[in-house]
């Protein structure tokens, strides 16, 4: 009984694994990138994602555009919004709020982008603790919905526990949220700028994380800090930096990570962004 079991789970992982969509067909834009031509036209930022051939986008706010306006100019265009960030304290303050505007947004991943710290509140395992529970309850308000929670990773959350033993608060959230409430958001450069392997972690958790946000080191920027921020000389065009993104791909492939967006916060976005397109779309895993 116990080999036709083993027999059943290994036969659902190769056919998982031989069915999973490449990275390339889910390839999408984070809007955060084009956050400086939002301020000076919603439409015009949403003109540039369109030209750079993307069909999927992550929302970060809706610019000068009401919800309903900002789906409307989406739909002129082809793009669809699979995934939006929402602060915790959005949550925090009226969930039912954040779920309408998920809705009208037609959204599938309701994610919180970073932790309630302060200058006077840095994170911590106490505060780790308070957000597993938090995420639990507004992950089951969500799926009541026909959403997805999830959460998105700074950095701040792989300091060792006070347990030790390797094991870090990104370790407590996974276990203490429960994976059909709550989904986790790789950010592959806050995950690497803390000395851990993003390849490894994939591996280490393949049923926790649906998307991953691309984004490249400056090579010999150093990494092993924990602070959640870094200079945006820090960040390059994808495929100019140090993360080898054939590893972490290929791992988030076979996993079966769902929606791949491309996330740039470099100083010259409007020329880093065809470029990071241009080396992704010619990768071969």
């Amino acid at each position: 009984m116990k080999n036709t079991y083993r027999y059943i789970l290994v036969a659902a992982l190769f056919v998982s694994r031989l069915f999973a969509s490449d990275f390339q067909d889910r390839l999408g834009l984070q809007l955060y990138s084009l956050r400086a031509q939002t301020k000076e036209s919603t439409t015009g930022a949403l003109d540039l994602a369109q030209s750079y051939g993307v069909k999927e986008v992550e929302v970060a706010g809706t610019g000068s555009l009401k919800p309903d306006e900002f789906v409307a100019e989406l739909k002129k265009r082809g793009l669809s919004p699979v995934s939006g960030h929402f602060s915790y304290g959005l949550f925090e303050k009226d969930i039912n709020a954040v779920i309408a505007d998920a809705k009208a947004l037609g959204i599938k991943y309701v994610v919180v982008p970073y932790p309630p710290v302060s200058k006077t509140k840095p994170f911590s395992e106490e505060m780790a603790h308070s957000m597993a529970a938090k995420f639990n309850e507004w992950g089951a308000a969500c799926k009541k919905a026909g959403l997805m929670f999830g959460y998105h990773p700074h950095g701040l959350e792989f300091r060792e526990t006070a347990a030790g033993k390797g094991e870090t608060m990104f370790d407590l959230l996974v276990r203490e949220t429960q994976p059909d409430l709550v989904t986790f958001q790789m950010d592959v450069y806050w995950v690497f700028i803390t000395g851990i392997d993003p390849a490894a972690l994939l591996a280490k958790y393949p049923n926790r994380f649906s998307m991953l946000h691309i984004k490249d080191m400056l090579k010999d920027f150093q990494r092993g800090t924990h602070t959640g921020g870094s200079p945006a000389m820090a960040k390059v065009a994808v495929g100019d930096g140090q993360i080898n993104w054939k590893e972490v791909l290929s791992a988030a492939q076979k996993i079966g990570v769902k929606h791949y967006f491309l996330e740039d916060e470099t100083m010259f976005p409007l020329r880093s962004i065809p470029e990071s397109f241009k080396y992704l779309r010619g990768l071969k895993l």
